[in-house]
């Protein structure tokens, strides 16, 4: 009898967890005792594995209907060309996004800016193959390579620049914290760096355990409560935008936020010139962490802090203080005569950390 009550409240908190992100409440004073001693074991073991990166067999290239790959996988590509481009940017959109993350600054740059964007939808995600399958944050960081070298191909001489969104920004730390990118800069807005030691433990413990017992089940977030923007246009077109992925597997959860804590983890290899921008209204990743991950860095870092900001800072009702930050920023880089776009544009946000030059491998 004692042995069945035990295996029925074990199996009481496993259903628990695979009702992720619910679990905690419902779970909460189950785990404790002998029961968690059990169950501590069996997540700490408890491994998903997500595809090894694809042998090299391309070249990679832009083409006028995407990007190809290391790989030679064919990914979609959302190209904003300025007249005479100065600069180029290549974005990365966030978790279950695509590429019209960029829809609307990257016209604007365009304009007023002369950057050229190359908007990425990233492997697993949008108009990409795989789209709502975790690809490995490996092959994201190597796809991230080829879009670079592909740009540099295309516009020799030009100053390059990598901006990332969210999971976008992750990925791009993750690859400057491997190796050089060879850009000039990387821009990361609102970084995706909540995982590894900066998740509480039994976020991180349930979620292995949950995707190791059912990789394929989805969850949509509705009932997490949080507020990504203060821009209920953009929300209402996302919501019905079939591109935009609603209901999330617990495998690529896991993906994610694994990625996310080799960004913070390894977040002291990475250098170079970095622009990290940080909306003070953040409900997605927490402020504390973003910021706290900003003086990790070991470039030359300027952070700016947008009070009026939110997790998607480019889409925002203030969204063009950042992207003329943004530019600007990019100009004083990329050389040449171009004056500041907008010189008001420092008093909506907030400079804040100190600036670094050595990284410590």
């Amino acid at each position: 009898m004692r042995h069945a009550a035990f295996l029925r409240s074990l199996l009481r908190s496993l259903l628990c967890f695979l009702g992720f992100p619910g679990f905690l409440a419902s779970c909460r004073g189950r785990l404790s005792g002998r029961l968690s001693f059990v169950c501590l074991p069996l997540v700490l073991s408890a491994c998903v594995s997500f595809p090894d990166v694809p042998a090299p067999s391309a070249a990679p290239r832009y083409e006028a209907d995407g990007l190809t790959s290391f790989d030679g996988t064919r990914l979609a590509v959302e190209t904003w060309m300025a007249e005479e481009p100065r600069a180029v940017l290549v974005a990365l959109h966030g978790m279950n996004d695509y590429s019209e993350t960029f829809a609307l600054p990257a016209p604007w740059w365009a304009e007023n800016a002369a950057i050229a964007t190359y908007a990425i939808d990233q492997r697993g995600f949008g108009r990409s193959p795989g789209a709502g399958r975790w690809p490995g944050a490996e092959t994201l960081a190597a796809d991230l390579r080829a879009a670079v070298a592909a740009a540099r191909a295309a516009h020799p001489g030009l100053p390059l620049f990598v901006l990332g969104h969210s999971m976008g920004a992750a990925v791009a730390m993750k690859a400057q914290g491997d190796a050089p990118l060879g850009a000039d800069g990387l821009i990361l807005v609102a970084p995706g760096v909540w995982g590894g030691a900066a998740l509480p433990l039994p976020y991180r413990l349930s979620l292995n355990l949950a995707a190791t017992i059912a990789p394929g089940k989805t969850l949509t977030g509705e009932r997490a409560g949080r507020q990504p923007s203060d821009n209920m246009a953009v929300m209402r077109a996302m919501a019905a935008d079939p591109l935009v992925i609603k209901e999330t597997r617990l495998d690529a959860i896991l993906g994610v936020v694994r990625l996310m804590g080799e960004a913070y983890g390894e977040a002291d290899a990475v250098g170079g010139d970095i622009l990290f921008l940080i909306g003070e209204k953040d409900e997605v990743i927490p402020v504390k962490t973003m910021r706290k991950a900003s003086g990790r860095l070991c470039g030359r870092v300027d952070v700016r802090l947008y009070p009026e900001g939110w997790h998607l800072l480019l889409r925002d009702l203030q969204g063009p203080v950042v992207w003329r930050d943004i530019a600007d920023w990019i100009a004083a880089r990329a050389g040449g005569d171009a004056p500041p776009i907008l010189a008001s544009a420092s008093a909506a946000a907030r400079a804040a950390a100190p600036r670094r030059d050595a990284c410590a491998r």
